[in-house]
């Protein structure tokens, strides 16, 4: 294929509100518990996630360590590669933190 074949193609615009409850749920299916905006494991935050004013995107806080006072790496889920690539992240940090435990 040519990149004049490619031309029309546009991938599905990202909705936002969606992919906050897809993210709610498979999180909640790796063992993380609900609190308010965000995650917990084994009572210690792991992530918070909130809808941005203005934009098509969510506002994603990951802990670099499981801490009751973690230290953040903020994060923006733009589109369904960065929210495959939160999950990915999400599942790689857990299954550290279960090594470390």
């Amino acid at each position: 294929m040519n990149d004049d074949e490619l031309a029309g193609f546009a991938p599905p615009p990202f909705k936002p509100d969606a992919a906050l409850e897809q993210l709610r749920r498979s999180l909640r299916e790796l063992g993380l518990r609900e609190r308010g905006a965000g995650f917990d494991l084994r009572g210690k935050p792991v992530l918070e996630m909130q809808l941005e004013r203005g934009a098509p995107a969510l506002s994603v806080r990951l802990a670099r360590k499981l801490a009751l006072t973690p230290e953040w790496d903020k994060l923006r889920v733009t589109s369904a590669t960065d929210q495959r690539k939160l999950l990915d992240e999400v599942k790689k940090r857990l299954a550290h933190w279960n090594r470390e435990d």
